[in-house]
């Protein structure tokens, strides 16, 4: 069964792509009459609050037309930001050696949160440092995962 995520990927990425953007990924948080749709944009020379608004403008109005979900939602257009989320196993990898929060669907030995180093990518899995262990997560199993910012002097 297709995701919501992945229904909505397939009808805007065009669009985003034909714009000059990558799709970084989309949040969709179904919360009754407050539900958002977060989409995240991206480019190589960064995101300006004009990129934002004309790509929200542009999307807005597919999502009128093709209607993939049901009810009131916000719709957000943003940049992935310093604290970027990740979605998909090539965004892990291109971000070995940062440190990442990560939060399971389901726990894992009693928790579901976790800080640590970005050690690597094998297969499906993510593998991450915490102190002196190294644990690998099914890409499947990660609910949500962001990048810890790093502020060099």
């Amino acid at each position: 069964m297709a995701t919501k995520e992945s229904t909505l990927k397939t009808l805007i990425e065009p669009t985003i792509t034909a714009m000059g953007f990558e799709l970084w990924g989309i949040d969709y948080l179904a919360q009754g009459q407050h539900s958002r749709l977060v989409i995240y944009i991206d480019h190589a020379d960064g995101i300006t609050v004009d990129h934002c608004a004309d790509v929200s403008r542009q999307i807005s109005a597919l999502l009128d037309v093709e209607d993939p979900i049901s009810g009131q939602y916000n719709l957000e257009v943003s940049s992935p930001g310093m604290d970027r989320p990740l979605f998909t196993i090539e965004q892990f990898a291109a971000y070995v050696g940062h440190t990442v929060n990560v939060r399971l669907t389901a726990p894992f030995e009693g928790r579901r949160k976790f800080k640590g180093l970005l050690a690597g990518v094998e297969g499906d899995e993510v593998l991450l440092q915490l102190d002196d262990e190294e644990y690998g997560f099914p890409v499947e199993t990660i609910d949500r995962a962001q990048i810890v910012p790093r502020f060099d002097d």
